[in-house]
């Protein structure tokens, strides 16, 4: 369902001194329906997992056979998508594949929007107001940084500020433990501030690490 251009993405890979793009076709990928599948439990249930329930599966399944066909030395996954990075992580942790996982920082527009290929669906006005994602998220950081260390208030300052911008749908907003995944009570080391929220037809998500925490 995600537009894909091929040939303006073969041409940036090209550009960046790429020498081979592997692009293979469901067909190839898919040649009978599966009975084998990969599953990272404990990470994959919540946030994201909780509203696409399978999701996961098919992107632990589909990564490990890419790492089986490629043989990577080393792989890169964004950290705008902060849990499908942890659970390819700990897949890699728990079948010893020998490939180093390499997070890559989220690379934002001048406004703090994260990019993605999904903005492409935003309508001009939709555009205009989709940096209040990462401003709630920011918020949330900074009440932590301030010294709170409740996850309760946290997530309350945040989604107050949603409450003035009425054009969001809010799915989830939660300060988990930035390994597992997993929702925190008390904010006592370094986590990652989560959220995905919807904006006309259009699922943004988005997220922030907080590592300087003392505990």
């Amino acid at each position: 369902a995600y537009a894909i251009d091929l040939a303006k993405e073969a041409e940036v890979c090209a550009a960046l001194g790429a020498d081979f793009v592997f692009a293979p076709s469901a067909r190839e990928m898919y040649p009978q329906p599966p009975n084998t599948f990969v599953e990272v439990t404990g990470v994959s249930e919540h946030l994201c997992g909780m509203f696409r329930p399978g999701h996961f599966r098919g992107v632990a399944t589909v990564v490990a056979k890419l790492f089986h066909i490629v043989a990577p030395d080393k792989a890169y996954f964004g950290e705008k998508d902060a849990q499908q990075l942890a659970v390819i992580e700990r897949m890699v942790a728990d079948l010893n594949m020998p490939v180093e996982i390499v997070s890559v920082p989220t690379v934002r527009e001048p406004d703090g929007l994260a990019l993605s290929s999904r903005n492409k669906r935003l309508n001009a006005e939709e555009r205009a107001i989709a940096p209040v994602l990462y401003q709630a998220l920011q918020l949330a950081a900074d009440c932590i940084r301030k010294g709170c260390n409740s996850a309760v208030q946290v997530r309350s300052a945040a989604l107050l500020y949603f409450e003035e911008h009425t054009e969001f749908r809010v799915e989830y907003l939660e300060v988990v433990d930035p390994a597992s995944m997993t929702p925190v009570e008390t904010i006592s080391g370094p986590v990652r501030i989560v959220a995905a929220a919807w904006l006309g037809a259009v699922r943004l998500i988005d997220n922030v690490l907080i590592d300087n925490i003392k505990a």
